[in-house]
Parts: structure tokens; C-alpha cells; sequence
């Protein structure tokens, strides 16, 4: 490990509110009086970046015995920690545990009081377990793992060597993870107004009473559903029809029905948007959906569509690293232009998720310092939108076999028709499997239910290990789970091989043997 040495001056960095959960999030993931290492020979790995990608690479480079640095300007843990998925799934536990005492009633349960959301003490807690989760990606625990941590803005030099704070490190190998970030579209009059991402709504500390947002993909319908139960008047602008416009129609649909049904104002294929300022404060939102023009007022408005890659202030051109508008330009095994350099995450992958943001990294540590073949098209690549219910999908749409000229059978079993689904009351939903036409190999699926996320990963193995849908059907699920749909699927896939033919000759042996 490398001797400390003092700073140069570095901006500080906050979050806001500051208070004490946010001042021990910050002192573990940025402290401000951390002190550099001084660089001492050449790094086997330097890795810029440190969300999920860097991480994973830094402390898996490191355990492996390579000497390694990591840099990052801004927050350790990424999006996914300070922005992203954790503080989004904090709201949203909230969210759902006001909805189901909402729904007490149903089940028999009297709540006289009736439900109150205590916004600020909501955020309060959001604020309590992100600070608590930091400690897995402060800088004193990868310190302690082996790895130099590095705060500040790093630049490249060269194809060898980069500079942060002031200090020049030399590579052999390195890794570009800085990732995205919020980007706007291009909206008449976004400039003059201010509004939200996810980079500063977890920043709130009370409730919207109106709130616009903007892009109705997964980050917009999450919040719309949340704040939507949290007591906020919801409308939720998207420009093409319906939400969630790359998932499963049907799947799309069902969740459409359940985020307006907790109150959200959807305005789909929207146009001529515009935004002002509106007298008094807030936002001026005019858009015209199916036919009719809307002028509303929102106290605050979220825009969740767009990202931009990180690759400003790199310097990536002295490095020889090739870029475009949608990030770094990588190969299959995630080697950029320059062979000395990788890149993984956000900044260069179409799938911008914590999950494949890890097993990219892996694949990255392989090829990197070991000379291997790890192939990113190789990687099976589930995901969830978590909405209540949720949608999760792995492998190809219906949609994606056509135009690729698959051919392709499709099972689906209707939650509506699972025991536990009904005994939950939950029983929007269904499951449903592509599979190879006229075979078992399983192309792709989408789940919908109350915890579609924790059952695609049944699929998802399948598919990884080479499993055919035919041998899910011999999977013992409990009874009764929701998990049970995956294998009603395979008993539906089952049912197709008794072809007339099969029927007979089984009947004849079964006459024969009587």
C-alpha cells in the first residue's frame, strides 16, 4: 500500500439535507479529510469510476493480488447507492406499506384512523439506511481491502499514465466506469425552470402536493406509484402510447391500470409540450394527449427520461479511446479503441443496471489481467421494474423474435388462476415463456406479480444452466407460492408433446396392459 500524502485543494462535496444520516454517508463514501496515496511504480489496474463497475473491479482485482487504484470525483457507491436504487427501494417499501393499509379493508382489517404519510420522516428513514448500507463501499473499507482510493477528477495523459489531484499514475491495465447521468431532452422551456431528477429527489423534505414528471420508463413509473401514495396529485407526460413502452404490452397495460388506480394522472402520447414558470411558483406544464390540450401547475416536476455518459474532463482523446453520444466505445469483451483500456457500466453498455454492471466488471477483471476471452453477449441479463405489480424480464420480447426472424411458442399462466395469488388478493398478473418453436429451450420471459423481481431469477437459472422449459415442469415448487406459475408453464409446455399420436399409442398400451 502507498503512503498518504496532503491534498490539493478539492472541492467538498454534500449532500443535502446534511444532516446527521447524510454527514456519515458522506464521511464514509467522500470523507473530507481523506488524504491521497502518493503513487509509488505502475498500477496493474486503474479503474476511474467508483459505482457498482468500478467497485466490483477494484475489490476483485485486489483480492486477486493486483496492486490497484481507484479514483472517483463525486460520491463512492455510484448511483445505485447515493441516487439510484437504493434511496428509489427505500420509497418505495414506504409507498407500499401506506397502499396496503389502504387496502385493510379488503382482507377484514378496520384502521379507523386511516392512513397518514409523514412525508418528512419517510425520507428521514431513506436517508437512515443509505447511510447505514454506505459503509459496504466507504473508502476506508476498499482501503482496507488492498486498493488505493483516490478522490478527485482524473484525466487521462496518455495511453499509460492518467493524473488526479495533481498526482500522475502509471497502468498497465485500466478501466473507464464513470457512468451517466440525468440528461433533459430538449423541451421548450426546460431551461428556464427547475426541476428534478433522480440526482436531487432524494433530497426532498416535504411532500409535493402536485408533481409532474416526465418520461413514463421505469423511473417514472416507480415514483409516479410512489408519491402518487404518499399523497402528491400525479401527472406522469409520456410521448408515446402508455407506459413502459419496451416492455410486453399486456405486462405494460396491467401496470398502467394499477398506477392509476393509486390516483396517477397518466397524459401518454403527449405533444406539444411546454414548460414555464407559473405565477405564484411552480411549473407550467401544457401538452396535448388523445385529442385534448392540458395546462397544469406542479409544485415540482421530475424528468426521468435521458442519460448522458461521464466522459467529460477524461481527456479520453490523448488516451485513443474512442466515444460517441451514448458513451465509450467498447468490443464484446469490453476493450475500448485503446487495448490498455476498458470500460463497463453505464458508460458504455445498453443495459444500465447494478446487476449488469457487477457481472460486467467480472467479466472485465478476466480479460484485463489474465488475457481472457469473456464475452459481454455471453451474460444472461435479467431486470425489474419495481411498480406494484412488479414487471420483470430476462431474454427476448415477442417483439425481438420477430424482427431477428425467431420462430417461437409462448406459454403464460394468469396469477389469477394461482392459489396464493388469490389468497394475497393479488392476482393481477400472469407469467410468460418464449420458447424455440416446437422445443423446450427457453428464449425469454416476463413476469408480472407482487414480487415478479424474486421470481425471474428461476428462469433466469434455467436459461444460464441450459434448462429447458420442459424441466422446470419436474421442479418441486411449495405449495402454495406465486413460483408456482413458472412450473404450471412447463406443465403447459408438457401438454403440447401429447400430440394425437403420443395419445394413441399411450391408449393402446394402457388397453393392452389392462
Amino acid at each position: 500500500m502507498s503512503t498518504a500524502t496532503n491534498n490539493k485543494t478539492r472541492s467538498e462535496v454534500t449532500v443535502p439535507p446534511m444532516d446527521e444520516f447524510n454527514t456519515d454517508l458522506v464521511s464514509q463514501v467522500h470523507p473530507p479529510e481523506w488524504k491521497n496515496p502518493t503513487p509509488e511504480g505502475r498500477y496493474n489496474l486503474v479503474v476511474i469510476g467508483a459505482g457498482t463497475a468500478g467497485l466490483v473491479t477494484a475489490a476483485g482485482a485486489a483480492g486477486l493480488g493486483a496492486k490497484v487504484a481507484i479514483i472517483e470525483k463525486n460520491l463512492l457507491g455510484g448511483d445505485c447507492l447515493n441516487v439510484g436504487c437504493v434511496p428509489s427501494k427505500c420509497l418505495i417499501a414506504a409507498a407500499r406499506t401506506a397502499a396496503d393499509i389502504r387496502r385493510a379493508g379488503d382482507y377484514g382489517i378496520e384502521v379507523p384512523d386511516g392512513v397518514r404519510v409523514d412525508f418528512p420522516k419517510v425520507m428521514e428513514r431513506m436517508r437512515r439506511l443509505r447511510a447505514h448500507i454506505s459503509h459496504h463501499d466507504s473508502a476506508q473499507r476498499f482501503t482496507g481491502l488492498g486498493v488505493d482510493v483516490y478522490l478527485g477528477a482524473a484525466r487521462f495523459l496518455d495511453g499509460s499514465s492518467l493524473e488526479v489531484d495533481g498526482a500522475k499514475l502509471s497502468f498497465k491495465k485500466a478501466v473507464i466506469a464513470t457512468g451517466a447521468r440525468a440528461s433533459a431532452p430538449p423541451i421548450p422551456g426546460i431551461d428556464d425552470i427547475p426541476y428534478l431528477t433522480n440526482e436531487n429527489l432524494f433530497n426532498l423534505t416535504e411532500l409535493p402536493k402536485r408533481l409532474g414528471i416526465i418520461g413514463a420508463g421505469p423511473i417514472g413509473c416507480e415514483m409516479a406509484q410512489a408519491f402518487a401514495r404518499f399523497g402528491s396529485e400525479v401527472h406522469l407526460v409520456e410521448a408515446m402510447h402508455g407506459i413502459l413502452p419496451n416492455e410486453d404490452p399486456e405486462a405494460s397495460e396491467i401496470v398502467r391500470e394499477a398506477i392509476a388506480e393509486d390516483g396517477v394522472k397518466l397524459l401518454c402520447c403527449g405533444k406539444e409540450l411546454r414548460l414555464s414558470k407559473a405565477k405564484g411558483g411552480g411549473v407550467r406544464l401544457r401538452v396535448d394527449s388523445h385529442g385534448n390540450s392540458y395546462d397544469e401547475t406542479v409544485d415540482q416536476l421530475l424528468v426521468s427520461v435521458g442519460r448522458a455518459p461521464n466522459v467529460e474532463g477524461l481527456d479520453l482523446e490523448k488516451a485513443g479511446v474512442e466515444f460517441k453520444k451514448f458513451g465509450v466505445k467498447v468490443n464484446d469483451q469490453l476493450q475500448t479503441s485503446n487495448p490498455r483500456i476498458f470500460a463497463a457500466g453505464d458508460i458504455c453498455m445498453k443495459y444500465k443496471f447494478t446487476h449488469a454492471a457487477d457481472f460486467a466488471a467480472r467479466t472485465v477483471l478476466q480479460n484485463a489481467l489474465f488475457m481472457g476471452r469473456k464475452r459481454l453477449s455471453a451474460l444472461t441479463i435479467p431486470w425489474c421494474t419495481y411498480t406494484d405489480p412488479e414487471i420483470a424480464h430476462v431474454g427476448l420480447y415477442e417483439k425481438d423474435a420477430e424482427e431477428q426472424g425467431i420462430e417461437i411458442d409462448t406459454y403464460t399462466k394468469p396469477m389469477a388462476e394461482l392459489d396464493r395469488a388469490i389468497a394475497e388478493g393479488r392476482t393481477e398478473g400472469f407469467v410468460r415463456i418464449h420458447t424455440r418453436k416446437g422445443g423446450g429451450e427457453i428464449l425469454g420471459a416476463t413476469a408480472v406479480a407482487s414480487h415478479a423481481g424474486e421470481m425471474i431469477s428461476e428462469i433466469t437459472t434455467a436459461m444460464q444452466a441450459g434448462m429447458g422449459l420442459g424441466a422446470l415442469a419436474n421442479v418441486i415448487h411449495p405449495y402454495p407460492t406465486e413460483a408456482e406459475a413458472i412450473r404450471h408453464t412447463g406443465d403447459l409446455y408438457n401438454r403440447t408433446r401429447l400430440t394425437p399420436t403420443v395419445k394413441n399409442i399411450f391408449a393402446k398400451w394402457l388397453e393392452w396392459t389392462r
